[in-house]
């Protein structure tokens, strides 16, 4: 196996071991831990509630997708500045700095909610290719759970990087879909740029949908630890010990990189409820109950071409999510016990890191072979992430602004604003889903 930490390699940082170097800045190497977060975060469940969304809805919830982007985009470049400024992510911060219950619930309720979130995509991914190919959906699942396994533990970690970059390109399935359905642009206009909302059960549910979706706790850890491996894999320090020119410029990479990564998130989740609003809630298809479900019902009415487009990309998708998903669930476990950690170890170094992502990627794999039903794990899985994102959101804002964490890089009043509202938007949605 290639090692992946390349111990043995020159410092790249030349003469001066303590100036990093400041490297290609083109958008494509700036692009990484926040692009791969924001296309994660449109995973098959996700895809499924966007669907049911636009179906049942029409165009007037598109509103929320705009209002969620600055919400989604602060919330993550704060968990990003954490990893890159302390070298440790946010787990880790938890246990060193706070109470150790808070950590122990996180640690829980994450893992709960993750391994259903990764049997639903793993069940969704199968599913969508069985629609193209018809070979059994059990067969499929476990090749899906097995490849997500071998990569993250095989790969190097550069080359895992690229081929998590890359698969990013299977977003751009849903944009295209639009190209091939008929759309009233003026009716999503208003749909869009024209807030409005009916106060019923059904309205509420949908809202609360579409931001737990957005919003999702293991898309916190994911990024800031992410932000760490970037630094082991540049040999660069954290930003509280570099100098102040290369701490300008990690600052604009991590802003470019995480605005870029959730507004193509936030465009394809806008893509999807517009697409299936223009096919299927116009014909009076209102009720979705997954990402599968919704590629078979656009074919009637949209076409072969935007059916497999919309099937495609839920296994694109599928792909990149679930390996993020057990990734975020590995680190969140390793910092809490202090195991080794991190995608460029060697798996001979972070045994218990791998162990935990093969464990977390199967135990979701066993949910599908479990008399469960799908969506009712779906349900549960969308109520712990729910009741989980407000209180982590909390400790992750105290991080952000405690001087004895973050030093002289605390955020600033625009993050700090911006993180507080998507934390009091996360606490209102957690309300609504208890009691609407």
């Amino acid at each position: 196996m290639t090692n992946r930490h390349h111990a043995g390699h020159p410092h790249p940082h030349g003469t001066d071991p303590d100036e990093p170097v400041q490297g290609d800045r083109s958008l494509l190497a700036v692009l990484g831990p926040g692009l791969v977060t924001g296309a994660a975060d449109d995973d098959p469940s996700g895809i499924g509630t966007y669907s049911q969304v636009g179906a049942q809805f029409g165009y007037s919830l598109a509103w929320a997708m705009l209002f969620g982007f600055p919400l989604l985009a602060s919330i993550q470049a704060i968990c990003a500045r954490i990893g890159a400024t302390t070298g440790r992510g946010i787990a880790h911060n938890l246990k060193r700095h706070y109470s150790p219950w808070v950590l122990r619930m996180v640690v829980a309720l994450l893992v709960v909610a993750n391994v259903i979130n990764i049997g639903a995509d793993l069940g969704a991914m199968a599913a969508a290719l069985h629609l193209l190919i018809p070979v059994p959906i059990a067969a499929f699942t476990v090749v899906f759970a097995l490849v997500s396994i071998a990569a993250e533990v095989l790969l190097p970690y550069n080359r895992y990087a690229n081929v998590l970059k890359w698969t990013t390109l299977s977003l751009f399935a849903y944009p295209l879909v639009l190209f091939v359905a008929h759309v009233p642009w003026p009716e999503v206009a208003r749909g869009v740029l024209l807030p409005s909302f009916s106060f019923d059960h059904d309205h509420a549910m949908g809202l609360v949908a579409m931001f737990g979706t957005t919003i999702s706790p293991y898309l916190f850890f994911w990024q800031s630890g992410q932000e760490v491996e970037e630094q082991r894999r540049r040999h660069t320090k954290p930003l509280h010990v570099s100098p102040r020119r290369y701490v300008t410029s990690e600052l604009r990479r991590i802003r470019t990189d995480t605005l870029v990564g959730m507004g193509i998130s936030n465009l394809t989740a806008q893509a999807i409820v517009i697409a299936t609003a223009a096919t299927l809630h116009v014909h009076g298809i209102t009720q979705i109950t997954s990402a599968d479900q919704a590629a078979s019902a656009l074919r009637p009415v949209a076409g072969d071409f935007a059916f497999a487009l919309f099937a495609l990309g839920i296994i694109g998708t599928g792909l990149l999510a679930v390996p993020v998903l057990a990734g975020s669930a590995a680190y969140v476990i390793s910092e809490a016990f202090g195991w080794t950690e991190g995608l460029d170890r060697p798996a001979r170094e972070a045994r218990a890191f791998y162990g935990t992502i093969a464990l977390a990627t199967l135990g979701g794999l066993l949910i599908n072979f479990m008399p469960i039903d799908p969506m009712t794990a779906l349900y549960w899985s969308a109520v712990v992430n729910g009741l989980l994102a407000p209180p982590v959101m909390v400790v992750t804002m105290l991080i952000a602004r405690n001087k004895a964490i973050m030093g002289n890089l605390v955020i600033g009043r625009g993050l700090m604003i911006g993180g507080w509202l998507s934390t009091a938007v996360m606490a209102a949605v957690a309300l609504l889903f208890l009691f609407a």
